[in-house]
């Protein structure tokens, strides 16, 4: 487990936050029934196991965010430095001594000293979950792959806009990574699914 880290992708306000919900209802609805409560068990497992927990947010270095990947500039993606935006939603919050990168293109090895800092945590495998699967999950776990990192993708801790996309998506990247639930990740780790709740009487 000391060589294994579980990565946090964009799981921030300015993506999946509150605000979401008005922006973008049936996202943010099946973020909140789906996507987050994966993301939390997983991160949950990740921390009672031991496993480094990295996590990456959407976040300019600069006020006007010139310093963005020419996608981003295109797209109109970034964040403040500092701002609330930029920050880990309180569901997924990290810890003090949980490392958070700063990132301004869609793979955090284009824009982070991700890579140096897996290397010199002496990380060799990666899991992976957050959003979006068909962009920076995507670009993610092609980088961390052809950089010699053996990657999982927690398929149910990841999210698209669509269902659709986000199939196309963890089909796109197959051979890059092993691809498995966050249920099957925990009898991986030798630990049980909850059980579901029973609805009350």
């Amino acid at each position: 487990m000391r060589t294994t880290a579980l990565l946090l992708v964009d799981l921030q306000n300015g993506t999946c936050g509150p605000p979401q919900a008005e922006r973008r209802a049936d996202f943010h609805r099946r973020f909140l029934a789906h996507t987050l409560p994966a993301a939390r068990r997983a991160l949950e497992l990740s921390r009672a196991a031991g496993l480094e927990v990295i996590h990456t947010v959407i976040a300019n270095l600069t006020a006007d965010g010139r310093d963005r990947s020419l996608d981003y500039k295109r797209s109109g993606l970034g964040f403040a430095p500092g701002s609330w935006d930029a920050g880990v939603i309180d569901a997924l919050a990290p810890l003090p001594d949980e490392i958070v990168l700063p990132k301004s293109s869609s793979s955090p090895f284009n824009s982070t000293c991700l890579d140096y800092v897996l290397r010199n945590i002496g990380i060799q495998d990666l899991v992976v979950a957050g959003i979006l699967t068909d962009q920076c999950i995507d670009h993610t776990v092609k980088d961390a792959a052809d950089r010699g990192y053996r990657v999982t993708c927690l398929t149910d801790a990841c999210q698209a806009e669509t269902a659709e996309r986000h199939a196309a998506a963890l089909a796109c990247f197959r051979g890059y990574a092993r691809q498995c639930t966050v249920a099957e990740f925990a009898a991986g780790l030798g630990r049980p699914a909850p059980r579901p709740e029973r609805p009350a009487p």
